[in-house]
Order: structure tokens, then sequence, then C-alpha cells
């Protein structure tokens, strides 16, 4: 049985993106390769092993391919890493100067690895630092060098084992991209307490929104919302509903966040915070959804897809809905 060889990246961004555009990242990232690793708040980490045979190119010019495309569409400078597992990537990619990316083949791991100072590795913290410093321990290739049971008399058999491992350049972990959020929520609190209606719905239209947004974003659907409206005095209210069928269409959960706004019946109630919550969240591709004869529903959720992808450009505020326009 042949084992295929793994190449993984470690891209460093050189500057923390806000949660929305690192989002924005990882969504760019996984039109490289589906498994995609969030490292917040300023990395990220891809296996290019599937991607290879698609792009036709050396795992070096697939991690340049990624690193301009963050560029290109966001403006964002990287260092990279380029190895055989998550540790070695990451340690090359601190190991890269600004803009740069150091490439660490499977074969020449333990030369990278040899000379470099102990700390480097992960998890060697002040005190184990020093403790090694004490023994004439500076380098990895020292404590490869050194007799197992002398490593375990100094630190104990569980974290010898562990650094020998690591000095070694072995790291099992797998990519895994993150699991979808089991709920999404959006919350507003206003300037001020708010008795006007028209404010009370413009807030939670806007809320709706935003949960659509984000559902299309993580390619789900959801099969339930609730409203939860907070008062001047510290009191709420909560309603839910469960909606007809499993949707991201924006249109579809505003009309059932403002249904429930409307059940409330709040009149001249005095509104401090608007929250929604969207649960019973499944895949899009496995939601199923009814036809439609109507064309003006094709039509709207052409311009819904057409106003995320200008968004995921331009920012959220690029497109909104009219009644939202200031």
């Amino acid at each position: 049985m042949v084992t295929r060889q793994r190449h993984i990246a470690h891209l460093h961004l050189h500057a923390a993106p806000t949660e929305p555009r690192y989002d924005d990242v990882i969504e760019l990232m996984s039109g490289v390769t589906p498994h995609v690793q969030a490292v917040p708040p300023d990395a990220v980490q891809l296996d290019l092993t599937s991607a290879l045979r698609y792009f036709d190119l050396s795992p070096y010019d697939v991690v340049q391919l990624a690193k301009m495309r963050l560029k290109g569409l966001y403006g964002i400078d990287s260092s990279a890493g380029l190895a055989g597992n998550r540790m070695l990537a990451a340690m090359a990619a601190d190991a890269s100067a600004p803009g740069d990316t150091t490439w660490v083949p499977a074969g020449e791991a333990a030369d990278w690895l040899g000379p470099r100072p102990v700390t480097a590795l992960p998890g060697i913290g002040r005190t184990t630092a020093e403790m090694l410093r004490r023994y004439g321990l500076h380098t990895i290739g020292q404590v490869v060098d050194l007799p197992a049971g002398t490593l375990q008399r100094l630190l104990g058999a569980g974290p010898a084992r562990l650094l020998a491992e690591r000095a070694r350049g072995h790291d099992p972990r797998p990519v895994t991209p993150s699991e979808p959020a089991a709920q999404l929520v959006a919350d507003q609190v206003l300037p001020q307490d708010c008795l006007d209606p028209a404010q009370h719905h413009r807030a939670v239209l806007g809320l709706a929104d935003r949960i659509g947004g984000r559902l299309r974003g993580e390619r789900q659907t959801a099969g339930r919302l609730t409203l939860t409206v907070r008062y001047a005095d510290r009191s709420s209210t909560t309603r839910t509903r469960a909606l007809p069928e499993p949707t991201n269409h924006s249109p579809a959960l505003a009309s059932a966040a403002l249904g429930l706004l409307d059940a409330l019946g709040l009149q001249r109630a005095r509104v401090r915070a608007f929250v929604i919550r969207a649960d019973a969240l499944l895949p899009a591709d496995s939601s199923y959804r009814q036809l439609s004869l109507d064309s003006g529903d094709a039509r709207a959720r052409a311009a819904e897809a057409a106003a995320d992808r200008a968004r995921r450009r331009f920012g959220p505020e690029a497109v909104r809905p009219a009644a939202l326009a200031d």
C-alpha cells in the first residue's frame, strides 16, 4: 500500500483581520482546497494534497497562488511555510521573512530542524527550556541525539516522549475544517431606548438580513428563528417560530422575523435591544426547497447571490435592503 505524501501550508497574515474579514479569508482559501483550518487570529492552514492534481502545480506554486489571491482580493500580505505536517509548516512560516515562503521537503526535515533552537518547537515553555539549557541542550538536533532514557530522567516519561516526537518532526494531526455552528446569533443594541415602531421594524429587518448573509456564507439553512426583545427595564420577551422550510433566503427570514415582531404587539414599548437566533441548521446542499413557479423568486435569489458577491468584495455595507438605506 502506497501512502500519499501530505503537503501542508501554514499562511501567516501580516495584519490580524477583523472577524468578518477572517471569515472571508477562510472562504477564499476554500477555493484552493476544501481542507482549511482556521488558526485565529492571524493564520490559516491548508492541506494541499488533494489540490495538487486539480491545479496541476507544484506544492510551492499552489502556496504562491493562495498568497496572490489574498493579496489581490483583500490586500493581505502573508508569509508561508510548506511541509509534510502541521507543526513543521507552522515552524517554517515562523522562520520565513515577510512575504516569503519556506519549504521543508519531507526528506530534508531532520537537517532543517537540527540546528534550530529547541525553543522553536511548540509546547516548549520557559521551565522546560531552562531545564534543557542547564544540561547543554540548546538545539533540536542535540535533543534528537540524546538517549531516550536520559531525556526521560530529565522530563518524565510522557513529556520526554512528546518532545522526542516533535524534535524528529512528527505530527500526525490532520487539517480539520471547523465544524458548522449549532446556531447563528445577531443582535443590535439601540443607541437609546426606542419607542418608534418604524425603528423596531428596521432593526429586526437588518438583523434578519445579516443572519441570511451569514447562513449563505457558511452554506447552511435555518429551520427555526427566535426573536428576543430586551426592554429599558432589563426585562425581555422571546418568541420562536418554525420556518415553513429550511432556508437562507433573506426575504423569507425577514418575513418570519417581522411576523414574530408583529405578534408581540409592542405598541409603545421602550426597547433597548433585539436579538435574532437561527437554529435547526442544515447544510444547504442537503436542505429541501419547494419548487416555485414564480419567476420572481428565481430572480430574487439571483439578485441575492450577486449582492453576496459584492459584499464579499467591497464590504458588508456595499449592498443593503432598500428599507435600510439611510
